[in-house]
């Protein structure tokens, strides 16, 4: 009878260790170790960590309805905002907030590829480039693709080299969401077998020619390479080799080296940044904005103060007209 009566009162407390191990679980606290804290406590008193785990239970429990609740407000918010920029904003204030209509964007993108300069991205060169280096190349080809769907003269975008299985391929449709349907051209194949070699100017930061304007018969080409290590004239030896015409940016024509602690100075930008000058001057044929659109100031290049440039000029015309002003006291002189 004994053994009977202590059998009977198990499946209850068995019920409520299951309801508490559960309820632990959600709060992400482990039954093990609250157990152990409150083992030693006599007459079966809770212990304070079960008080404290559903205190914060009913807590975060209040802060889920208080957040049902918005819900339905910030839905009619919405569609308030999204019914007032159909009415009255139109596709104006879209441009301004940098936002482009998609059949706008694609209309574009379309009338580039039939007439507009080609960029095409060559991805042979950065072969050796690790895992990670190819993840940071896969987000700035995503960034050169966003600027080129905004700008309003775009460029036709093509990635050279891109093979199934290369570490670059995998990274671009691993971290850029709806990469299958970028309007652009990706190829395995070379540039120098998709373009006539007077057509093509490699671009890199090496060359000797500066690159004077864009011309839309040309398909200009970057290296996609990024490498922490940076291989001096990599991509210049590459274009050498393969008997291209190469170019610069005016980096050293329009801008000057800023005093920075570090004393570092580069013209070796990232794709990205490239074609920010480079689709920025396409729109508005002025070299300082588009300097000024891709060179961040960490390469360690500004442009000039415009009351400086002022000043250098007045100072140059100034010595100019002295210098012919003593040639021409010398020539009236006696002999």
């Amino acid at each position: 009878m004994e053994a009977g009566a202590a059998a009977g009162p198990e499946p209850a407390g068995e019920a409520e260790a299951a309801v508490a191990a559960e309820a632990l679980r959600l709060l992400r606290i482990e039954p093990s170790a609250a157990g152990d804290a409150g083992a030693g406590r006599a007459g079966g008193e809770p212990a304070p960590g079960s008080r404290n785990a559903l205190r914060k239970r009913r807590r975060w429990l209040r802060v889920l309805a208080a957040r049902r609740g918005k819900r339905p407000q910030e839905r009619q918010r919405r569609r308030a905002r999204r019914a007032a920029a159909a009415a009255g904003a139109g596709p104006a204030a879209a441009l301004r907030r940098g936002r482009v209509p998609a059949a706008l964007a694609t209309e574009r993108l379309l009338q580039a590829r039939a007439a507009g300069p080609r960029l095409c991205v060559d991805l042979g060169v950065g072969g050796s480039m690790t895992e990670k280096e190819s993840g940071r190349l896969a987000s700035q080809i995503r960034r050169l693709y966003g600027a080129n769907r905004r700008a309003a003269r775009p460029f036709w975008l093509c990635l050279t080299e891109f093979a199934a299985g290369t570490p670059i391929y995998e990274q671009c449709f691993r971290m850029n969401d709806g990469f299958a349907a970028y309007l652009m051209d990706t190829t395995p194949e070379s540039y120098l077998d998709l373009f006539p070699l007077e057509a093509i100017v490699y671009l890199t930061p090496d060359s000797e020619n500066v690159l004077e304007d864009i011309d839309p018969s040309k398909v200009y080409v970057l290296g996609g390479l990024v490498d922490e290590s940076i291989h001096k004239q990599l991509t210049l030896r590459r274009a050498r080799e393969q008997g291209l015409q190469t170019a610069r940016l005016p980096i050293r024509e329009f801008m000057v080296r800023a005093p920075n602690c570090r004393n570092y100075h580069s013209e070796t930008l990232a794709i990205n940044q490239v074609f920010d000058v480079l689709v920025t001057y396409y729109e508005t044929r002025s070299w300082p904005a588009a300097l000024r659109a891709g060179v961040s100031s960490g390469k360690g290049y500004v442009l000039p103060d415009p009351a400086e440039q002022a000043e250098t000029a007045q100072r140059t015309t100034a010595a100019q007209g002295n210098a012919l002003l003593c040639a021409e006291e010398l020539q009236e002189a006696p002999a």
